[in-house]
């Protein structure tokens, strides 16, 4: 797959609680962008945050290290990321999504 150097960098945020369909969030729309042929998604576990509601999630807190933030981000095209965006929107409860310019230096991989 070839995607162009100027892509765009489309990132969600949420909670590590949330969950659609039996599955954690973040898993699901990554199986939604792999579905879509998005160019690449990761997940990242954050250690402390907070959102719209100001409740702090940390590691350090035992009860509220059930629910730490997690960050979804996905590369490609602003076409795909928007449209992909739009197909997710009303499944996203609570959280954030950004979207921004991303310059794409390489996308490979080795063919061994």
């Amino acid at each position: 797959m070839k995607i162009p150097e100027e892509g765009q960098l489309l990132r969600i945020f949420t909670g590590e609680s949330e969950r659609f369909e039996g599955k954690p969030l973040y898993e699901w729309i990554v199986i939604k962008a792999k579905e879509k042929g998005l160019a690449g998604a990761t997940v990242i576990r954050g250690i402390m945050g907070f959102g719209a509601n100001s409740r702090i999630h940390t590691t350090k807190i035992l009860r509220l290290s059930e629910d730490l933030p997690i960050i979804i981000e996905l590369v490609d095209t602003h076409e795909k990321l928007k449209t992909f965006l739009d197909s997710i929107d009303n499944v996203i409860s609570e959280g954030l999504a950004t979207l921004e310019k991303a310059h794409i230096q390489f996308y490979r991989y080795n063919k061994k």
